[in-house]
């Protein structure tokens, strides 16, 4: 095993009394200073990650530990990665203002800066619709689609301004933001990019970034609340649930292919597990103090975060 990466197996007792269960837990260290931001596994193995402090695209490979780093350009500042069908990276830079693509194969880079209308937008996240069309937020109030075969961009503005943070993408073929200063979720109407708002029962709960289920139900990660909570688009119901401890701070969550669920809490500094159906947490607790583990992404058997405060990248093997 690589000298560098950190291999721990973990035998954890869930938070509500379960069994034992076993994960592997894994640590992969990257260049000083990188900072990452986002993190989304490929088809191929590796893994991409945003080196949000020095404007840098990245890749590892986790079989050797190995990474590699592409400069975006002169003030960039990426937030969000996500991988298409072919293997290229599409990034959200709030420092440039622009979506950025970067090739799989040789790397190249394509950037895609938003309109004037949509000036310092601060870019945060992005998703893939049904048609292969790019949707992403600005915090500064904006949700905009890219177009990749015609190289169209389109910025709306947020109907409650400030706030669009995280978006899914629905089995049903819809769009849905959670608004992180605004405190509530948004439909997208894909056809005409008009967004309707939804107020969660949580007041000022902090909506932050937002996944769908297999059966189109989507699940919040709830900053000020800690919660996460779940809501039905079709029963226009909602179920919350809080995590673990005296004081959660809810960042991220991702839905695996199983249906679970799974958060990142910086009070704790760990990742969460929940089962739905148990309405169980389970917590895996970093090595290292800070790890700030901003986002979530997975493939089967893998959910993989970037730990932000100790410039590694995290993944449970389940």
């Amino acid at each position: 095993m690589n000298s560098l990466v950190f291999l721990g197996l973990i035998v954890l007792l869930s938070l509500a009394g379960t069994a034992p269960q076993a994960a592997q837990v894994q640590y992969y260290p990257l260049p000083a200073g990188a900072g990452p931001h986002d993190v989304a596994p490929a088809a191929d193995g590796r893994v991409w990650y945003t080196a949000q402090r020095q404007g840098a695209l990245g890749r590892l490979d986790p079989q050797s530990g190995a990474t590699e780093q592409v400069p975006l350009g002169p003030g960039s500042a990426p937030h969000g990665v996500i991988v298409d069908g072919q293997g290229a990276a599409w990034v959200t830079d709030s420092g440039l203002n622009a979506i950025v693509r970067v090739d799989g194969t040789d790397l190249a880079i394509e950037v895609f800066p938003l309109p004037a209308s949509a000036a310092r937008a601060n870019l945060n996240t992005a998703v893939f619709d049904a048609q292969g069309r790019l949707w992403f937020t600005g915090q500064r109030g904006f949700y905009g689609r890219l177009d990749p075969t015609t190289r169209q961009i389109e910025v709306w503005p947020a109907p409650l301004g400030r706030g669009p943070y995280g978006i899914a993408a629905p089995p049903d073929g819809s769009i849905w933001y959670a608004s992180l200063a605004g405190n509530h979720i948004a439909r997208i109407d894909p056809a005409s990019g008009v967004a309707t708002v939804i107020q969660p029962p949580t007041e000022r709960q902090g909506a932050r970034r937002i996944w769908s289920d297999s059966q189109g139900q989507l699940w919040i990660s709830e900053w000020n609340s800690g919660q996460v909570s779940r809501y039905d688009p079709d029963q226009h119901s909602w179920q919350s649930w809080k995590l673990p401890g005296s004081a959660p701070r809810t960042y991220s969550v991702y839905v695996d292919e199983r249906d679970q669920v799974w958060l990142t809490d910086f009070s704790a500094n760990a990742i969460v597990h929940f089962d739905p159906l148990r309405e169980r947490f389970q917590s895996f607790p970093s090595d290292r103090a800070n790890a700030n583990v901003r986002q979530m992404l997975g493939r089967p058997g893998e959910a993989w975060g970037a730990e932000s405060g100790t410039d590694r990248l995290v993944v449970v093997r389940y």
